[in-house]
């Protein structure tokens, strides 16, 4: 893998809940190969499921320049335990990598029937995502935070909010800009004003601790 067009950005982090806003710094230790954001998280609940108050983790964004450059982001995943989501910026947009249980799996395949396009057809994702996971690998899914109506950042909502969002609520996302709604897929639940689900960007494995953000065989033509 060509790591000239990264660079490394070791930056603090802090585990903020998901009402909260997102805290920034502008500090950077780069260095000549890399951006690697190394991504500390934070359990959205306890491992059996979705049952708990859902915080998340947030990175730390890099710099203006460094923003714009669009360059590949490196995530260490090593240290997601099952049920955690991390966020990092890619492009200027948030990028959720979340590590799912089994039950969240599960729970995929139990609200199809609500989904505009649970087989994601109208949808943007790599081939390798063209699944009932939307993801590279089932346990992680790696997608755009920006709803696909007007460009807002929806919030993860987990089991506890049933009474908010409905008694058959399984867990995933809400838009509390005009309500739309997405399962733990991205895929947006019927009735909704958002058109499609939530965008899939270009990603690979680089080990099984190491997640590159905005870069995969597809776009470097393998």
């Amino acid at each position: 893998m060509d790591n000239t067009k990264r660079r490394r950005y070791n930056l603090p982090l802090r585990v903020v809940n998901y009402n909260n806003s997102i805290s920034m710094n502008e500090q950077e230790k780069p260095d000549k190969t890399r951006r690697n954001l190394i991504v500390a998280t934070s359990a959205v609940g306890a491992a059996a499921g979705l049952g708990a108050a859902v915080p998340f983790v947030a990175s730390m964004w890099p710099s203006e320049r460094a923003r714009a450059a669009g360059a590949p982001v490196e995530v260490d995943i090593s240290r997601m335990a099952p049920g955690e989501l991390a966020v990092v910026e890619w492009r200027g947009k948030p990028v959720w990598v979340i590590r799912r249980t089994q039950e969240m799996l599960a729970s995929l395949k139990a609200v199809e029937a609500r989904l505009s396009d649970p087989a994601s057809k109208a949808s943007e994702q790599p081939k390798y995502a063209e699944n009932e996971y939307r993801s590279a690998k089932p346990e992680f899914m790696v997608m755009e935070g920006v709803c696909t109506h007007l460009g807002c950042s929806p919030q993860l909502k987990g089991l506890e909010a049933k009474a908010e969002m409905g008694a058959d609520w399984a867990g995933g996302f809400y838009c509390p800009c005009h309500g739309s709604k997405f399962d733990l897929a991205g895929r947006v639940f019927r009735g909704a004003p958002a058109p499609v689900n939530l965008k899939v960007p270009p990603y690979e494995f680089v080990t099984d601790g190491t997640l590159v953000i905005g870069e995969d065989k597809e776009k470097k033509g393998a």
